[in-house]
């Protein structure tokens, strides 16, 4: 199924326009936009070999894909002078439409994959490359701290990771695991609470072939 630009403003206008007064005739640089948001989007879904990922073309019926598109477009409507507004609307639609709060200003990385997103929550972290998400993770503050996250990090269902953390690169945060303010090092699998995290080290090889063989796409 083939779907343009001019096929994704119509789809957007309609539902924008389900819950705001929005025009996006009004906006002359809004199909340059949403050329960048398809951009960003495909370099992300195309350095997965995933099975959902693996097909040709952009489809806004695939509520993952385009709940990450959705925050691409809202991320570069925000960068224009007078686009915050429309911006905020973008990220509101994302939130109602695909349960996801992942607000336009942060900075979420180029390869970009997400799995049964719902009820997830990205705050104001720096965010490395290669990051995977499973449902109802949250990464955010603690007292005014924020973590970051290294290159290839993946966080599986109902991980927490909060205030002042650094998490390495080549991580997996376990299923349900709850961290704040630790770090956790590189090439590690990280599960438990913070009365209790375990590590188990591993070779940035074993945990590419492992765990991040969802990328092999990108060497």
């Amino acid at each position: 199924m083939e779907i343009g630009v001019n096929d994704i403003l119509a789809i957007l206008q309609r539902q924008l326009s389900s819950f705001w007064d929005v025009d996006l005739s009004g906006y002359l640089w809004i199909k340059e936009k949403i050329t960048i948001a398809l951009r960003k989007t495909d370099t992300g879904w195309g350095a997965s070999n995933a099975k959902y990922y693996v097909k040709e073309g952009f489809s806004p019926y695939n509520s993952a894909e385009y709940s990450v598109f959705l925050y691409y477009l809202a991320h570069e409507v925000g960068k224009i002078s007078g686009g915050d507004i429309l911006a905020d609307q973008i990220y509101y639609l994302n939130k109602i439409m695909n349960g996801v709060d992942w607000y336009w200003a942060i900075e979420l990385p180029d390869h970009f994959i997400v799995e049964h997103p719902v009820s997830t929550i990205l705050g104001r972290a720096k965010y490395g490359d290669y990051l995977c998400i499973y449902q109802g993770v949250t990464i955010g503050g603690n007292k005014g701290r924020y973590p970051q996250l290294g290159d290839y990090v993946t966080l599986y269902a109902n991980a927490t990771v909060l205030g002042d953390s650094r998490i390495g690169h080549h991580v997996v945060v376990a299923a349900d695991t709850f961290i704040i303010d630790t770090d956790v090092p590189d090439c590690s699998i990280v599960f438990g609470n913070r009365g209790g995290l375990t590590f188990k080290r591993y070779t940035r090889e074993e945990m590419m072939r492992r765990y991040f063989s969802i990328f092999s796409k990108t060497g």
